[in-house]
């Protein structure tokens, strides 16, 4: 399946972890904020971002993370970009340098994305590299 790139997320962390030890599942919110560049968007992801990792009983882990992005968009007009981006993985399974495919959706407020954004298929890809985690999307 071929792939086209549109946008490179930067994650960073404020180290901040809230846990929940459950008798049927293990709840974890990590917030976060970072930057984004693309060919279509670059601005900045919002320090209000969650990701919600949800660990069940078989070691499924659905992972739900939720933020918003400020900047520009391709037409250099001022936009905004909010991302439900969901994935799901066994935590049995090692993946290969902790990177992960999740499927995200996108609602934005520019007129130039929109038509683009709301209607297209995307999917996304995590890796941690060097200078951190980082979250690539891909129209397929």
């Amino acid at each position: 399946m071929d792939k086209k790139p549109i946008m490179d997320l930067k994650i960073d962390f404020n180290g901040q972890v809230l846990t929940l030890k459950g008798e049927v599942a293990d709840v974890v919110m990590i917030p976060f904020k970072g930057t984004v560049e693309g060919e279509i968007f670059s601005g900045i992801i919002e320090p209000c971002g969650v990701d919600t990792q949800v660990v069940n009983a078989a070691k499924v882990r659905h992972m739900s993370a939720r933020y918003m992005l400020t900047g520009k968009d391709s037409t250099g007009a001022d936009a905004h970009i909010y991302v439900e981006n969901n994935g799901w993985f066994d935590d049995s399974v090692p993946s290969e340098g902790g990177s992960f495919r999740t499927v995200p959706t996108f609602y934005t407020d520019s007129a130039a994305l929109a038509p683009y954004l709301h209607t297209r298929r995307f999917t996304g890809e995590g890796s941690i590299e060097t200078d951190g985690l980082h979250i690539r999307f891909y129209e397929v």
